[in-house]
C-alpha cells in the first residue's frame, strides 16, 4: 500500500462500485479504523461530528480511518439507474474484504450505526479473521417480519422520505420537541442524499434477515462474533430494545454494552466526547493506546464497577470487559456501563 491513500476512492466489488474516503496513513500493523453509516445518512452526515471531537485526534494520530458510504448514499451522487438491483445486507457486507484487500489493511476495527452496525457484524461473523473489534451503535439483529414490512410500506406512501426514515434514527422525545438537530438533519437528508437511491438502500435494510448468532451453549451450532465488540445505544433510542437483544446473544467476556444517557437516538452525534472516550478505552482493552488519558468514562466504569459489585448478580443485561489501566489485561469483571 502506498504511503497514504488519503481522499476520497472508488472501488470496485463484486456487488458493485463503492465509495470510500481514507483519512491518514497506515500506522505499521495496527488495524485500520473503517467506519459503516446508518440508512437515511452517508459518512458525513453520520460520522463527521464524532470524528471530528477534538478528543478524537489522540486517536486518528495513531490510526488510518476509513469511510465506507453504501452504494448511491454519498454526497453528491448520480442517481441509479432504473431496475438497478441493490445488494442485498449480505451483499453490502461482502463488498468490505474488496476494501481491505485494496488498501492493504491486516484488519480493520469498525464503528458501525444502525443498518452499518448490522453490515459490519455480518461482515465479522463471515469474515472474523479481519475484524479486531466493532463498535456497534443502534444494531438491531432482527430481521423484518411481514408486519414491520407493511407498517414500513404504509409509512412510505403516506409521508416524505426523511419523514419515514427519521423515526428510525432518533427517539421519540427528539421527534416530538422537533429539536434543531432533527430540523437540521430532516433539511440534510432531503437535499444532500439522493432520495430515489436511499429509497433502494431503506428498502432492502428493511428486508434484511436475522443476523444469525446466538451466544454459545444455547443453541446447537451456536455462531457468535469472535472479536471484542462494545454495543452503545442512547437511553429511549428506537433501538433500544435490538441493543439489548444483540447484547443476549454475544459471548459475555468480550461484550461491554453502554448504554448513554441524554444522548437522544445518535449518540455520536449528542455526545461525541464521551463516546470518544469509550473508545478509546475500548482500543486500550485490546492493547492500543495504553498511555492514553481516561479521566472522564474511568472514573464513570469505577462507579459502575462499585454500584455492580453491590447488586446482587442477577441483571440479565450485564456485560464483561478487561479492565486493566494498561488494556492488556483479562476479563476480570462483569458490569452494564451506563454513562
Amino acid at each position: 500500500m502506498p504511503e497514504c491513500w488519503d481522499g476520497e476512492h472508488d472501488i470496485e466489488t463484486p456487488y458493485g462500485m463503492l465509495h470510500v474516503v481514507i483519512r491518514g496513513a497506515p500506522k505499521g500493523n495496527k488495524p485500520a479504523i473503517l467506519t459503516y453509516h446508518d440508512v437515511g445518512l452517508n459518512h458525513k452526515l453520520c460520522f463527521n461530528t464524532f470524528f471530528n471531537n477534538e478528543d478524537m485526534q489522540e486517536i486518528t494520530k495513531h490510526f488510518v480511518v476509513c469511510h465506507v458510504d453504501a452504494p448511491g448514499q454519498q454526497i453528491g451522487a448520480s442517481q441509479l439507474p432504473q431496475g438497478y438491483q441493490y445488494p442485498t445486507m449480505d451483499q453490502l457486507a461482502g463488498m468490505l474484504p474488496t476494501v481491505v484487500q485494496h488498501f492493504g489493511f491486516k484488519s480493520i476495527v469498525g464503528i458501525g450505526v444502525g443498518a452499518g452496525a448490522y453490515i459490519l457484524a455480518k461482515f465479522a461473523l463471515i469474515f472474523p479473521d479481519l475484524v479486531e473489534g466493532l463498535v456497534l451503535l443502534n444494531i438491531d439483529p432482527n430481521g423484518k417480519g411481514w408486519i414491520d414490512w407493511a407498517a414500513t410500506k404504509l409509512s412510505g406512501l403516506t409521508s416524505a422520505l426523511p419523514d419515514t426514515v427519521l423515526p428510525h434514527l432518533f427517539s421519540q422525545e427528539e421527534l416530538m420537541n422537533n429539536t434543531e438537530l432533527v430540523q437540521s438533519y430532516r433539511q440534510q437528508i432531503n437535499n444532500t442524499v439522493n432520495q430515489f437511491n436511499l429509497q433502494l438502500f431503506w428498502n432492502m435494510y428493511n428486508s434484511r434477515r436475522d443476523l444469525e448468532m446466538n451466544r454459545s451453549g444455547t443453541v446447537i451450532n451456536a455462531k457468535t462474533l469472535k472479536c471484542p465488540v462494545m454495543l452503545v445505544v442512547g437511553d429511549n433510542a428506537p433501538a433500544e430494545e435490538g441493543v439489548v437483544e444483540c447484547n443476549s446473544k454475544l459471548d459475555p467476556t468480550n461484550t461491554t454494552f453502554l448504554k448513554m444517557a441524554d444522548s437522544g437516538g445518535l449518540p455520536q452525534l449528542t455526545q461525541p466526547g464521551k463516546l470518544t472516550e469509550a473508545f478509546k478505552y475500548f482500543l486500550q482493552g485490546m492493547g492500543y493506546m495504553p498511555s492514553a488519558s481516561m479521566t472522564r468514562l474511568a472514573r464513570s466504569r469505577t462507579a459502575s464497577l462499585t454500584s455492580a459489585s453491590s447488586m446482587d448478580g442477577s441483571r440479565s443485561r450485564a456485560c464483561t470487559h478487561s479492565d486493566s489501566t494498561e488494556g492488556v489485561g483479562t476479563v476480570t469483571h462483569t458490569m452494564e456501563v451506563s454513562c
